[in-house]
């Protein structure tokens, strides 16, 4: 059996290459449908819809983390948490529990909140490939994975922030103009370290 979890089999390229293509693709669909993006991020908030979907994926993605051992791919992302390793069996009864309590309970910015917690879980694998590689440039990729940390949970204690966030950007259009075309050149840096520096790593 093979020792390194999954995320460790990433490579920096890999990485590198995905979060370029999200940035460029993200930033240039705001630039391009400015009108569009403002209104879906305004109604993001409280979409419970969306919500519901992003939750279910989370916290399915949160079980695998500590899914049983000897059930094929199923248990492919499963990993070593130390010390709390006694705790799997307790963990995998109370995820799928939360996801209905939560589904039910909480109404408010839901859709925040489990955006808060796919934050925090695709934070991980990118740390991951960029865990001690050569190029100084790899920093593009944990740097940006630990500001989605910070703002995931912001999200998920203090969702109304994403709200006057949101408020805040979309309110003038130079400001938007200012955080598209920033993001956008964050994603082709990246796309440009990614194919000139981290291939093989």
């Amino acid at each position: 059996m093979d020792p390194m979890h999954p995320y460790e089999h990433l490579t920096l390229f890999t990485a590198g290459l995905v979060l370029a293509l999200w940035l460029i693709g993200s930033h240039a669909l705001m630039l391009a449908k400015p009108d569009e993006v403002r209104g879906f991020l305004k109604k993001f908030s409280r979409n419970q819809m969306i919500g519901q979907v992003l939750l279910g994926i989370g916290l399915a993605w949160s079980w695998l983390l500590v899914a049983p051992e000897g059930m094929g791919i199923v248990s492919s992302l499963a990993m070593d948490l130390g010390e709390f390793n006694g705790a799997k069996g307790l963990l995998r009864i109370i995820i799928p529990l939360s996801l209905v309590a939560i589904t039910i309970s909480v109404r408010d910015f839901l859709a925040v909140r489990a955006l808060g917690l796919l934050g925090l879980l695709v934070a991980a694998p990118l740390l991951d490939a960029a865990f001690l590689k050569d190029p100084s440039t790899r920093l593009l990729v944990p740097i940006y994975a630990y500001g989605l940390l910070t703002a995931s949970m912001f999200w998920v204690g203090m969702p109304y922030l994403f709200r006057d966030a949101v408020d805040w950007v979309t309110a003038d259009g130079k400001r938007w103009k200012v955080c598209g075309l920033t993001g956008l050149a964050y994603g082709m840096v990246t796309l440009l370290c990614a194919l000139a520096f981290w291939r093989g790593y």
